[in-house]
C-alpha cells in the first residue's frame, strides 16, 4: 500500500501512521479527527482514491491518499460497495495500529460515504451506512462527507 502525501510525498502504510501520530503529538493539546473516505470515477478504467485525513480541529489537516484502478465493467451500485468497503479496509486497519500500540491518543475513526439524498445514490444510502455502523464506525454522508466528496474526489480525476 503506497500512499501518496501533498506534504511528504510516497509513504508506505507505516510511514503514514508515523506521520499521522507525529502531526497529533506535535500539538496534543487539540482535538483531533481522522476521516477515511473514498470516492471512484468511471473512464476506461475506474479510478479509486482513498483518503485518511488527520484533521485538527481549528488549525488544518494533514491527508494521504491511495489510488488504485478497477474493473471497468463495474455498475455504479458495485462501485459504491466497493469504495464503501475500501474505506472499511483502511479505517480498520488504521484502528488495529492504534490499538496495538496503545497511543496516547485516542481518535474515533469517522468514515465518509460519498451517497447522499440527492441523486441516484440515495437507494444506497441505508445499505452502505449499515455497513459502516455495523462495523463500529462514525459514518458521514454527502453533504458532511468532505472526505470522500471534496478531497477524495479531487484525485480521482
Amino acid at each position: 500500500m503506497v500512499f501518496i502525501s501533498p506534504t511528504e510525498g510516497k509513504l508506505s502504510f507505516e510511514q503514514t501512521y508515523s506521520s499521522i501520530v507525529d502531526f497529533v503529538q506535535s500539538l496534543p493539546e487539540c482535538n483531533y479527527q481522522l476521516i477515511i473516505g473514498s470516492d471512484s470515477q468511471p473512464s476506461e478504467r475506474i479510478v479509486l482514491v482513498t483518503t485518511i485525513i488527520i484533521y485538527r480541529e481549528g488549525k488544518g489537516a494533514r491527508f494521504y491518499y491511495i489510488k488504485d484502478e478497477l474493473n471497468p465493467q463495474l455498475t455504479f451500485q458495485q462501485r459504491i460497495y466497493y469504495e464503501t468497503a475500501r474505506s472499511l479496509e483502511l479505517a480498520s486497519k488504521l484502528k488495529d495500529k492504534i490499538s496495538a500500540e496503545e497511543s496516547i491518543w485516542d481518535l474515533d475513526i469517522e468514515v465518509h460515504l460519498d451517497v447522499g439524498r440527492r441523486g441516484k445514490t440515495k437507494q444506497l444510502i441505508n445499505e452502505v451506512v449499515g455497513m459502516v455502523v455495523g462495523s463500529g464506525y462514525k459514518v458521514r454522508i454527502k453533504p458532511l462527507a468532505y472526505g470522500a466528496s471534496s478531497v477524495a474526489d479531487r484525485y480521482t480525476k
